[in-house]
């Protein structure tokens, strides 16, 4: 009966749902992606975090809607995960804030690569 006890109780745990936080500041906003492959050739694209208090991320990245976007600080930072699409297929990308840029990665499992990003503060020309 005790163990019973327990087991509905970390199920009753489980089930509540996670307190909502206030979207740190720090990472809201527009940002300047450097996606150049080559130093001596720049090339650049907006991203646009749009942090929800529910955890969840909208707005923008390589100009395609960000889709099951999420966030979450923890262990010191604030990190966000989201996918977009280019129509043939999905990107999965991750990023965290440090000071004041934010350091990333996308993955395109359909074009067979991962590219390392970084973004700082700024509004691009679009």
């Amino acid at each position: 009966m005790l163990r019973l006890k327990a087991v509905t109780l970390i199920f009753a745990i489980a089930a509540v749902p996670a307190v909502a936080a206030e979207p740190p500041a720090a990472i809201q906003g527009e940002w300047i992606v450097d996606l150049s492959a080559k130093p001596d050739e720049p090339y650049v694209k907006p991203m646009v975090l749009d942090l929800q208090a529910d955890g969840t991320v909208k707005g923008s990245f390589y100009e395609s809607e960000i889709l099951a976007g999420r966030w979450k600080t923890d262990r010191g930072r604030t990190c966000v995960s989201f996918r977009t699409t280019d129509g043939l297929g999905p990107y999965h990308t991750a990023a965290c804030l440090v000071g004041d840029r934010v350091e990333g990665q996308t993955w395109a499992e359909q074009r067979n690569f991962l590219f390392n990003w970084n973004a700082t503060r700024g509004v691009s020309a679009r």
